[in-house]
């Protein structure tokens, strides 16, 4: 039976729904580990709420599978959430520790992300205190450009660290920028990788994460000789990092985890000429059978969405019609003459045998599949089956 998510449990049935398919979930990442050279491990990308599908959900299954080897989360916020779940496995902080969190960071046990000395400075000096070896990853910026020490800077930062007393190096990592579209800038990426690893007196890689590669690095992972892991966002939930994908990913059998579901809250039949929704950016050419649905901007609906793309009702595509406002959209119901209010609509997924993908969804809405998934609002109940 389908579970509501608790923080959404409601006596009445949701105006608006997600629906999360924890099986399709957990056969994705059995998959996706299946897949990787022997002993390479598996770490799974849960921050911004696993993509919009529940953190806490997400991490309890994974826990009770005992799925994967590390998570990866944004915040402090987001590892206490998986704190509570899974006291045991490490979980690697992505971003920066602001001042002042430190010793938030030590009572949690969360591996942090090191870019700069300061940051070596901060953390060592709480762990000191507390006479504590606290482990971190150091990050190397090949050409992303957000965070990481340079690389051609990275070999002072690297002796600070294993100098420092509270400290402890436990992996070493690069992002991708690219890698779902540039093998020539993804192939420097590695290459810098490696020679800033090499620049590394006495690195003792054996002991060490040494991981590049995300959903997207993930057909090319061979390539990278001496790297002993990987980090699955998007994949894991079942979805290509790259509508063209192709090789070792686009053959697993990914399933989608998350569908967007709606229901028609009023059906009117409107004259040619009506102007339809805010702006009047939508005229009606005929007499038009027009469903409302009760899903918006307030809902994770992308604006641009506006007089583009559709949603599956009973298996029929009704186009968008006007601009969609914060809690409804209007579509042309034409081809459905006895429809009713309260029938099921749908935004992205699957009804009666067709269907809308995320990603023919996010490109309607002038975006792309990962921040489709996390515009995904809070007041739109998540429901759990599987």
């Amino acid at each position: 039976m389908p579970v509501s998510g608790a923080e959404d449990s409601t006596a009445c049935p949701p105006r608006c729904r997600a629906d999360i398919d924890l099986s399709a979930f957990e056969s994705n990442v059995r998959a996706l580990r299946a897949a990787l050279p022997p002993g390479c491990r598996y770490i799974s990308v849960v921050k911004a709420d696993a993509y919009g599908h529940g953190l806490s959900r997400v991490v309890e299954r994974l826990a009770r599978g005992s799925l994967v080897d590390l998570y990866a989360v944004a915040s402090l916020e987001e590892a206490a959430v998986v704190r509570r779940y899974d006291r045991l496995s490490p979980v690697l902080m992505l971003s920066p520790v602001f001042p002042g969190d430190e010793a938030y960071l030590l009572e949690l046990g969360v591996t942090p992300t090191v870019s700069s000395p300061g940051e070596v400075d901060r953390i060592s000096r709480v762990a000191a205190r507390e006479k504590k070896k606290h482990p971190v990853h150091l990050k190397v910026d090949t050409g992303m450009g957000r965070l990481g020490i340079w690389h051609e800077e990275a070999l002072p930062l690297y002796q600070k660290l294993i100098a420092a007393d509270g400290l402890s190096l436990a992996g070493i990592y690069t992002h991708l920028a690219s890698a779902d579209c540039d093998p020539d800038f993804t192939a420097l990426q590695r290459k810098r990788f490696r020679a800033a690893l090499d620049r590394m007196p006495d690195l003792p890689r054996e002991e060490l994460l040494v991981h590049a590669d995300n959903s997207a690095g993930f057909d090319s992972f061979e390539e990278a000789h001496g790297f002993n892991a990987v980090r699955i966002g998007i994949a894991q939930y079942g979805v290509l990092p790259a509508a063209e994908a192709a090789g070792r990913l686009r053959n697993l059998p990914l399933a989608p985890v998350c569908s967007l579901h709606s229901r028609v809250s009023l059906v009117k039949t409107l004259p040619a000429g009506t102007d339809i929704s805010y702006g009047r950016t939508c005229r009606l050419e005929r007499r038009t059978r027009v469903a409302v649905v009760a899903a918006g901007y307030g809902d994770g609906v992308h604006l641009a969405c506006s007089n583009r793309g559709a949603i599956l009702i009973r298996g029929v595509r009704c186009p968008i019609l006007g601009r969609v406002t914060m809690d409804e959209i209007m579509v042309d119901a034409t081809r459905i003459p006895d429809l009713a209010p309260g029938e099921p609509a749908t935004l992205f997924g699957r009804s009666h045998g067709a269907e809308i993908s995320l990603r023919e969804y996010s490109e309607w809405c002038g975006t792309i599949p990962w921040e489709a998934l996390c515009s995904i609002t809070q007041r739109v109940s998540r429901v759990y089956t599987g």
